[in-house]
């Protein structure tokens, strides 16, 4: 028995030693991150951009992800005029935060400095809207908001026994129509949200200008003339080459090197 109590005490000691230094490892990485970032910053006021990048390019080496890491390596290139580069770290800066306002200026400013200029195909009115509502939160956040709303609608259906007349039952009824209505409209949003993350991929043109063939060969017939900063999306790989199209319906496909997954 006291055989059996010290090894079930030494299990719980094996586990909390464990979580112990799996949170002191996991704070120990986010103080250097956070050290890296600022010394990438202080590379960037004194112009020393190679080392800037160098910084914020291994802490994605890393596994490191975020807004702020995005934002400052897509400023870091703009100043040393990849503008390609630039693009696609500001949308990747988006991807994590849809709404951040210096975010969505500077990739504005960058897309004013490209090459191309795209005419998408015309969309329906209602599309446009619902496209606006489904990138103005990240997959997580509808998430989040699905959760809330959920929860609101638990406790409204709490609240209807325990009201005390007829009146505070029909009011929490029509309430908890309403925030059902909202649960359904957001948890399809979500769906949606998610399906297009694993189905809808983009990518930044990288090099300064790229001949799009019409197959996956450079003996094949060129299609038309790209240039660095567009973004395109990616629809098929086939060996060392990728399928793009283009916001105007254009179709053709580039070498994997030129093109880079947002």
């Amino acid at each position: 028995m006291l055989l059996k109590k010290l090894s079930f005490q030494k299990k719980y000691f094996l586990l909390f030693t464990f979580i112990f230094l799996t949170s002191a490892g996991q704070n120990i990485f986010a103080e250097n991150v956070e050290v890296l970032m600022q010394q990438g910053s202080e590379y960037f006021r004194n112009g020393e951009f190679d080392k800037a990048i160098e910084i914020y390019e291994g802490l994605i080496e890393e596994g490191y992800e975020g807004t702020a890491l995005y934002y400052n390596l897509g400023n870091t290139y703009f100043r040393i005029g990849k503008l390609g580069y630039s693009i696609l770290n500001y949308e990747r800066a988006l991807r994590f935060s849809p709404s951040d306002e210096d975010v969505k200026h500077n990739l504005t400013f960058a897309y004013l400095s490209t090459s191309d200029r795209i005419q998408p195909l015309p969309e329906f009115f209602l599309f446009e809207w619902w496209e606006s509502v489904l990138t103005s939160l990240t997959v997580n956040g509808w998430t989040y908001l699905s959760y809330s709303v959920f929860l609101i609608f638990l406790f409204l259906i709490g609240f209807y026994f325990f009201a005390r007349s007829v009146l505070q039952q029909k009011i929490i009824l029509f309430s908890g129509l309403g925030v059902l209505l909202i649960l359904a409209l957001s948890v399809s949003l979500l769906i949606v949200k998610i399906n297009r993350e694993a189905t809808h991929i983009n990518g930044v043109i990288v090099e300064q200008s790229v001949t799009v063939k019409t197959s996956p060969d450079l003996k094949s017939t060129d299609a038309f003339l790209i240039h660095e900063g567009l973004k395109v999306k990616l629809e098929d790989n086939i060996d060392d080459w990728v399928k793009i199209r283009l916001a105007d319906g254009k179709v053709g496909w580039v070498e994997n090197n030129v093109v880079e997954k947002i």
